[in-house]
């Protein structure tokens, strides 16, 4: 496995190099077209580029976790997600705790974000710890810490600037010439430059247009790479693959659409926010390995380790059966049963625990909210929301009336 871990390193240097030179082939491009100088062209790419990344290594993680909607919790705040990443920190041997973040959507989704890691946070949507057990929520959190020990938030944060940058380009480019913005390449080329002048700003036309569209493939393929190697880490910090496996299943049965996630932030995310609308996720994803290959090489383990998810990994790759069992599949579990057993009684839960979860879930939001909570004498739990300026309110189902404090 440190062989797979160190091809999948070596593999995203390249691929982030080859981003690299789109880059510079776009501003080539342009500064061709209009400045009738390629080199300048490329100069103002790489200094807008530097620019980008400067506001993102110091304020990206603030800023991504802002279009997300993530709320910042502590301690005492949801206990039992805490108390997780904890232990997910103290197995990956990292030295400071991340910042824990909830995002407030019943989607099942989340992420790992931060430039390096001692600057770094673990965020979750509230539909993910209403539906996961421990055990499950559990998997999810290591694979995401795995991204911040392997360094993976750093990579995302520069391909994701890079692609940004490309982007950013080849839209301003494509507007200057679509509406009259003449270079001084296309002038010259008219006043008698020559065709092979002509070839080559159809050339630079055609670059910036496709540019994107390569950067973008070169992108997903950083993001497949380094979920495999995610879930191997975070197989062997919970010594458990089976949770990670059963959360996969049910992050992919799930019908909610994430609505807080766009196209450049799609690959943070522990699977991808972007489905048909009302129906799962199951294979359909560009910017991660298909969830049913990642939860057979995950039961298909023999232990924990990295060389048991190395085995499990050649073995599905060599086009063996199948792995899960049918009734496994990428489907919603069961009304009243969740999909995984408890590891420690070996029992199905039943649906009390998903209540309870997303009671104590509630909670929390309301209370990131600013609402105060009045527990009635019949009771019942009253939200009074923070623009309220009333100091007494009635109980809506026995007419008590409570003072607010």
């Amino acid at each position: 496995m440190w062989e797979q871990i160190r091809s999948n390193q070596v593999r995203s240097i390249v691929l982030a190099i080859s981003m690299g030179l789109v880059l510079l082939g776009v501003g080539y491009g342009l500064g061709f077209y209009f400045l009738d100088n390629g080199i300048a062209g490329m100069l103002f790419a790489l200094v807008l580029w530097l620019i980008m990344n400067m506001v993102a290594f110091f304020q990206g993680d603030n800023i991504l976790l802002a279009l997300a909607g993530a709320r910042k919790i502590g301690p005492s705040d949801h206990p039992r997600l805490y108390n997780i990443v904890e232990e997910m920190k103290i197995a990956s041997g990292l030295e400071k705790m991340p910042d824990v973040y909830i995002i407030d959507d019943p989607a099942m989704n989340a992420f790992a974000i931060g430039r390096d890691k001692n600057k770094c946070a673990v965020a979750v949507t509230a539909g993910l710890l209403s539906k996961l057990n421990r055990d499950e929520l559990q998997g999810v959190i290591a694979h995401e810490m795995a991204h911040i020990k392997n360094r993976d938030v750093l990579l995302q944060v520069i391909t994701s600037v890079m692609l940004g940058t490309i982007v950013i380009l080849s839209w301003y480019a494509s507007r200057f010439m679509l509406f009259g913005g003449m270079g001084s390449s296309r002038r010259s080329s008219n006043s008698g430059g020559g065709a092979g002048q002509a070839i080559i700003i159809i050339v630079a036309v055609v670059l910036v247009i496709l540019a994107p569209i390569f950067a973008q493939f070169i992108y997903f393929a950083i993001s497949r790479k380094r979920e495999y190697l995610a879930d191997a880490s975070g197989a062997a910090y919970t010594r458990y693959p089976e949770g990670l496996a059963s959360a996969l299943e049910k992050i992919a049965s799930s019908t909610e659409q994430l609505k807080s996630a766009n196209q450049a932030t799609a690959p943070m995310y522990i699977m991808n926010p972007f489905r048909q609308k009302g129906k799962p996720a199951v294979n359909l994803t560009s910017t991660h390995p298909p969830i049913s290959e990642r939860v057979r090489i995950l039961r298909s383990m023999g232990g924990a380790t990295f060389s048991d998810y190395n085995k499990a990994y050649s073995q599905v790759h060599q086009g063996g059966g199948s792995i899960i069992p049918a009734s496994a599949g990428l489907v919603p579990p069961k009304s009243g049963l969740k999909a995984a057993h408890d590891r420690h009684t070996g029992v199905l839960e039943d649906s009390s625990g998903e209540i309870q979860r997303t009671r104590e879930t509630s909670d929390v939001l309301w209370k990131l909210n600013k609402y105060k909570t009045i527990n009635c004498k019949c009771g019942t739990r009253l939200r009074i929301p923070p623009e309220f300026k009333g100091t007494q309110v009635k109980c809506p189902h026995c007419g008590n009336i409570n003072n607010i404090q």
